[in-house]
């Protein structure tokens, strides 16, 4: 019966955990929606106080959006986040957004103030589009506000609350700024840009009638039945078309980096923790505290040492830089992070195990002729063999985990160095929550793992050591 109450138990526990942490999991109708467009685009306001028509109907790919009974939509949706303020060709331009390689794109340029939106005359008299109807305005305004939501990654968002300018110029001011749209700036290429009347740069720091740019969106303006719209995936569909999308490089590359810092965890704690025993206790306590401190140091304090010491600073950095092995910002980075940072747990697993071994045992071993090489291999690593392996899972984990020396030494380069709390880390930044939350429950799930089987050989060592002793 107790079993029967601790398995069910442990099930509850799991399934807590697998809600709070990936919500997914929960295979609702809506699993997922936030990562891929939902269909529909709510009204509600969000922090951000955008609003958008309930009616718009948004594709799956974030590209497009169609309202029901209005004749036109938007296809072939883009998002500058951010745009560009050096010259373009042999001329200063403005801060300006790159748009398309074709004329004819719808163009909005979005400010923490107002909203400027071109639309082209031919384009709209194919579409249906009216720049002088309300409606019409309202219509495409809610259009731009469902796509720029779903493409928005954290980033401003639109609002019918902003200010709205609607024109069919290409050039438009709004006091001594001029947005202009459509220009090609270069052969082939569009922009759009914001500039002073007078050609001066109107979003630096000082100066008069400056504005703050926030972002750009450009897209075609179709009629209705040429926009094609595809329906996002719901439920199992959807979690499915998840895992599917979804870039498993970081785990890869977590577990090639933890794989191949282990190794040298491994050796290299054992060797440390034997090494020390032979050293006066004076010299000892220095050297030990030398192995010990990366784990009580921060590990961008870490990281920050091992860039310089392996960067161009140091003869060893530049020698590796000489003979064309760079070890900053590659992968070889991530594993020298992960062993420094982890290094600590295996020695000290591996002294305490060393230390508490009876010398007289050892001294025996010795008279008998055994070399200290047979006395590691035959005595020490056996008997000491229990606490070597939590060591050595431990060290497992906390190599798994490293995020700040990583970020420091080897950057974030996807496919690259890019693991899996980094990964966690710049999703959540980019806005990706889903993504984010999936890489902290498959964590989470190798940290359950990591903490189970260190109390399962625990009870296994303790069960041994009783039976010894009965």
């Amino acid at each position: 019966m107790r079993r029967v109450k601790t398995i069910s138990s442990w099930a509850v526990t799991l399934l807590v955990v697998l809600n709070m942490c990936f919500p997914a999991l929960a295979f609702a109708d809506d699993a997922l929606g936030d990562a891929n467009t939902p269909a529909v685009t709510s009204t509600s306001s969000s922090s951000e106080g955008s609003s958008a028509a309930s009616d718009v109907t948004v594709s799956s790919e974030n590209d497009a959006a169609i309202i029901d009974g209005v004749a036109f939509g938007l296809s072939a949706f883009s998002r500058a986040q951010k745009g560009s303020n050096r010259d373009i060709g042999e001329a200063y331009a403005g801060y300006s957004y790159y748009s398309a390689n074709e004329t004819g794109y719808l163009g909005l340029i979005a400010t923490t103030d107002y909203v400027v939106v071109y639309v082209p005359p031919a384009v709209a008299q194919t579409a249906g589009f009216d720049v002088s109807s309300e409606k019409d305005k309202q219509s495409l305004r809610h259009l731009f506000i469902a796509l720029d939501e779903a493409t928005a990654s954290g980033g401003a968002l639109l609002s019918d609350d902003m200010t709205w300018y609607f024109t069919e110029d290409p050039i438009y001011k709004v006091g001594t700024v001029e947005f202009r749209f459509d220009q090609e700036l270069k052969n082939g290429q569009y922009y759009a840009s914001i500039i002073g009347e007078d050609g001066t740069d109107v979003t630096a720091s000082t100066g008069s009638g400056l504005v703050s740019p926030t972002h750009a969106d450009f897209a075609q303006l179709l009629p209705s039945d040429q926009v094609g719209i595809a329906q996002a995936p719901t439920g199992l569909e959807a979690f499915g078309q998840f895992l599917t999308t979804l870039d498993w490089s970081p785990l890869w590359i977590t577990l090639k980096t933890t794989l191949t810092a282990i190794v040298f965890i491994f050796i290299l704690g054992l060797a440390a923790a034997y090494f020390i025993l032979h050293l006066p206790p004076r010299a000892q306590d220095i050297f030990d505290s030398i192995f010990t401190i990366p784990m009580v140091l921060p590990p961008t304090v870490c990281g920050f040492i091992l860039l310089w010491l392996c960067g161009k600073n140091t003869p060893f950095g530049q020698f590796f830089i000489d003979i064309g092995f760079p070890l900053i910002f590659s992968w070889p980075a991530t594993v020298i992070a992960a062993v420094i940072v982890a290094f600590p747990l295996m020695y000290r697993s591996a002294r305490g195990a060393f230390e508490n071994l009876e010398p007289n045992m050892l001294d025996a071993a010795r008279t008998l002729g055994w070399s200290n090489a047979r006395i590691f291999f035959k005595l020490m690593l056996p008997l000491s063999w229990s606490s070597i392996a939590a060591g050595t899972v431990l060290s497992f984990a906390r190599a798994l985990g490293e995020f700040g020396a990583t970020l420091f030494l080897a950057g974030n380069y996807l496919g690259i160095t890019r693991t899996i709390p980094i990964a966690i880390y710049f999703e959540w930044m980019n806005g990706n929550n889903e993504i984010a939350w999936f890489w902290t429950f498959i964590i989470i799930v190798f940290s359950f793992i990591v903490i189970l089987f260190i109390n399962l050989w625990s009870s296994h060592t303790t069960k041994y050591r009783r039976g010894s002793a009965e």
